[in-house]
């Protein structure tokens, strides 16, 4: 018999395992073993209740987490296959879709194709003031959250950039994949749900071999997901759904926590159970945690407890500025390893990747090992980075057409391409370079263009002499490139200050370097230095875990920091809705209840040379200064 069939279950867990026919809700809190029920009800349908395995879905919302259920399932009943679908619902929905209309891989868009598209529609339309990738991405994701949700492309406002540019770029989009015979995965959400609607013959042919569904992570449902669910359910609506409304914290992916908070509404003859028993943290982890989750109004009201002892207390640590908390915990790091303790059981977290650009610097200079679960933050990869370095290679002559076209319009001149290529001329060795001469010659009926030509002159001649830090600041203030970030951050409805954080960060990465070719050698050793760590950590994950708060749910640690628990950071200064601050709200949830035995909570006094203040979630948690 396998070793995990002789866990006792507790009577929730028992219930829920035991839950054969019409619907049934499990809301299962953080440790208390949800996955266990899922993987021993689906071998309790099979074993006790005779249902065929081919009749059973299992679906969820990662390959991963697809995979490791169907792995933990074999290994419980002890066999090597099963007839058990366990799939993503982007896989499952692309099974029926490609049985239905013939679908082969090469109908499925790729994100490059993607992104070729949408960087092909922003040059299109002229948006060429757009220069900052996570534009791409931000339209993409506001396009799926358009399809998914079914939202008319009249009503919705974008977060991204002015609403008829949206508009104008989702329009071209569609028309490009129509044009290409392909489907996004969006589209294979809502092609599946129209076939439903259409084709009653496929629908019922589908709810015959599909009549026990179980969805995990149901808090991380989106509209059109459900609807599929609800209609291959019916009318035998044997829907078993596990889920956290405390840990909804998808919303930017589509997700929506009132599907499942409404769940009782649609089915009433549901049952639910709550999965209470925390058997992961710590009782002060737990109880500190429930303290600033209950405050959120929209949830499911629960009770939670755990066997486990109350262990230590919560710790809170005060920093004057990130770079004090980042050293602070190097030095903790070394000391832990220098004592022969090994440091994988320690998780590092934070709201943005950003956050972690002094921890990440600190630990590469001290030579911590660390293993970063997201993207490896690089400040000098940054378009504004890379903006003032063609500002400052311009003034040392290299007066480039790629160099000019970078910016000659951040701030605008009202420069036009014709113009750079009416300037570009070919020198004795065969490059090109752009003539000043030739400019002017361009626009010589138009004085007032001339003289814009004169001022990037005047500039990039000031800018000769100076060392990188001064010449930071030129541009700044000079030449205006500060007010073109606020100009650039009202087109792509982003916080300003996001943009100026940035400029302050590289203008103080240059300070006391002389001159540019410093700068970029220091550059380009962090670059190296941060290639060589993302090069160790795909051989091997080592060290201390660095991760956001998005990136760890799921997963839990002994001992667990989070990092900038600031207004501002946590909750995110985006967070200005009540249904957004209850989303950080879960989301902070999430972050404390990784820890098995330690929490750390950390706040900085000062950043920037601005004040910082500790978030209003210490204060739920009975925190006082």
């Amino acid at each position: 018999m396998p070793e995990n069939k002789k866990i006792e279950r507790n009577p929730a867990q028992k219930k829920a395992i035991q839950h054969i026919d019409g619907p049934m809700m499990v809301l299962a809190g953080p440790g208390s073993g949800k996955t266990s029920v899922i993987v021993e009800r689906t071998a309790h349908m099979i074993e006790k209740a005779d249902i065929p395995p081919g009749n059973i879905l299992v679906v969820t919302f990662s390959r991963m987490a697809a995979a490791e259920m169907k792995e933990r399932f074999l290994k419980y009943i002890g066999k090597s296959s099963s007839e058990v679908t366990f799939g993503t619902f982007h896989g499952i929905f692309y099974g029926i879709l490609k049985q239905a209309y013939g679908l082969t891989a090469a109908n499925i868009l790729s994100e490059e194709e993607k992104v070729g598209i949408l960087k092909g529609l922003a040059q299109e339309h002229g948006f060429e003031q757009v220069q900052d990738a996570d534009f791409i991405d931000d339209v993409a994701r506001e396009i799926g959250i358009v399809k998914s949700d079914r939202i008319a492309l009249d009503h919705y406002y974008s977060t991204s950039c002015p609403d008829e540019v949206f508009r104008a770029m989702y329009q071209g989009y569609a028309s490009a994949l129509k044009a290409r015979r392909k489907l996004d995965f969006d589209d294979m959400l809502v092609d599946c749900y129209e076939l439903f609607r259409r084709r009653e013959d496929i629908l019922n042919a589908w709810r015959r071999k599909f009549r026990y569904i179980l969805v995990d992570e149901f808090q991380d449902i989106s509209p059109v997901q459900y609807d599929i669910v609800r209609l291959l359910a019916a009318p035998q609506n044997n829907l078993f759904i596990v889920g956290d409304d405390d840990q909804s914290i998808y919303h930017f992916r589509g997700a929506r926590p009132e599907i499942m908070l409404n769940f009782g509404k649609d089915y009433p003859a549901c049952e639910t159970v709550l999965l209470n028993i925390n058997y992961r943290c710590s009782g002060n982890v737990l109880k500190s945690s429930l303290k600033v989750v209950e405050n959120n109004k929209n949830r499911f009201p629960k009770e939670l407890s755990t066997p486990n002892e109350d262990g230590a207390p919560i710790r809170i640590q005060i920093f004057k500025t990130p770079r004090d908390q980042a050293r602070h915990l190097v030095s903790y790091l070394k000391q832990r390893l220098q004592a022969g303790e090994r440091i994988e059981d320690t998780a590092i977290l934070f709201r943005t990747n950003q956050e972690a650009e002094n921890l990440v610097a600190a630990l590469i200079e001290y030579q911590v090992p660390f293993t970063m679960k997201d993207r490896l933050p690089n400040l000098f990869s940054h378009w504004i980075c890379r903006n003032l370095r063609t500002y400052m290679k311009m003034a040392q002559g290299e007066m480039s057409r790629s160099n000019l076209l970078e910016v000659m319009n951040r701030p605008n001149r009202y420069f036009s391409r014709e113009a750079i290529a009416y300037a570009v001329t070919r020198d004795a060795g065969g490059g090109t370079r752009v003539d000043l001469d030739r400019l002017y010659d361009f626009y010589q009926d138009k004085d007032w263009l001339c003289e814009r030509v004169a001022q990037m002159e005047r500039d990039l001649k000031a800018l000769s002499t100076m060392a990188p830090y001064a010449a930071i600041n030129y541009i700044r203030h000079g030449i205006g490139y500060e007010e073109y970030l606020k100009e650039y951050a009202q087109f792509r409805r982003l916080n300003p200050e996001d943009l100026l954080d940035v400029l302050d960060r590289l203008q103080e990465s240059a300070r006391g370097l002389k001159s540019l070719s410093s700068w970029e050698a220091f550059i380009e050793n962090y670059t190296r230095q941060l290639q060589e760590q993302a090069k160790r950590q795909q051989s091997r994950k080592e060290g201390v875990i660095l991760a956001t708060l998005h990136a760890v749910k799921g997963l839990e640690y002994d001992k667990v920091f989070i990092l900038n628990v600031n207004e501002e950071s946590i909750p995110y200064k985006k967070a200005l809705l009540p249904e957004a601050l209850e989303e950080e709200r879960r989301l902070f949830y999430v972050g404390m209840t990784r820890a098995k035995q330690e929490l750390t909570l950390c706040y900085v006094l000062r950043q920037n040379d601005k004040e910082r203040v500790p978030s209003r979630f210490l204060l739920e948690m009975g925190y006082t200064k």
